[in-house]
Formats: structure tokens, C-alpha cells, sequence
């Protein structure tokens, strides 16, 4: 049996309700899509996906825009236009071999710019009390 499940955008807090079935566990809602995620579309077959890609106001079967806004804190701009238009995710909590998964995090290329010093260096200063053979400037 499905039930309409109300939701909130990400980015501008438009409320809107899916319809779907009760045994779905919820991940989370996000501006991005969980690394690993498989998503469809809200009018797809998306009980056996691993979430719903959404655009804030788009309508399909199943899915209707309430013409509210949530005032959660995690709004990314409340004040913008709602709906704002822009894709937000729906993510069930998917489970391997009996154990939750966790969504990896995003993977994110760096560089180091330049090709730095090729090894350590030394100390430009002297080298001891007397120079370099450490005898202070006596001979034997």
C-alpha cells in the first residue's frame, strides 16, 4: 500500500509529497547524489532503486508540489523562488548482506602546484665555533 510521504527541497524548501510504499526506509534528501546511489526517475519503478532524482517543481505520477515551504535550518536560501527548479535526491537506506551502507564520501582530485625542493637543505650559516672541522681555530 503506498502513502504520501512529504519531503522538503534542499535548496529552496518547496514541500512536496511522493507516493510510495510504507517498508522504503529514508537516507536522506540532498542537493547531490550519494556516491554509489543509483537514481530514477519519481515515475519510474523506483522501489527497487536506491533513490528518486527530483527537479524542484517538475510534476510526474506519484509526485505533487504542495505550494509550502518548509523553515528548517538546513535550507540552503530560503528566500529564493520556490519552487527553484534545480535537482535534489532522494535516498533510501540500501543494505549489503544484511549490513547498512554508508555513502562514500565525494571523491576530490588535488595538485600540488610546483615541484617543490628536490631534497632537504642545508643551513647556510657556519658550521661551528671554528668553522668547518670544529677545532676552533688551533692546530695540535
Amino acid at each position: 500500500m503506498s502513502y504520501p510521504v512529504r519531503y522538503y527541497c534542499p535548496h529552496c524548501g518547496a514541500v512536496f509529497e511522493l507516493e510510495r510504499e510504507g517498508y522504503l526506509a529514508d537516507k536522506s534528501v540532498t542537493p547531490y547524489p550519494l556516491v554509489g546511489w543509483e537514481y530514477v526517475a519519481p515515475d519510474a519503478d523506483f522501489e527497487s532503486a536506491d533513490g528518486v532524482r527530483l527537479v524542484c517543481g517538475d510534476g510526474a505520477d506519484g509526485l505533487r508540489w504542495i505550494g509550502e515551504r518548509s523553515e528548517a535550518d538546513d535550507v540552503e536560501d530560503p528566500s529564493s523562488e520556490a519552487p527553484c527548479g534545480r535537482e535534489l535526491y532522494l535516498s533510501f537506506v540500501r543494505f549489503v548482506d544484511g549490513e547498512e551502507v554508508e555513502p562514500e564520501p565525494e571523491r576530490v582530485q588535488t595538485t600540488i602546484a610546483g615541484a617543490g625542493p628536490s631534497g632537504p637543505r642545508g643551513t647556510d650559516g657556519p658550521r661551528g665555533p671554528g668553522g668547518p672541522s670544529g677545532s676552533g681555530g688551533f692546530e695540535r
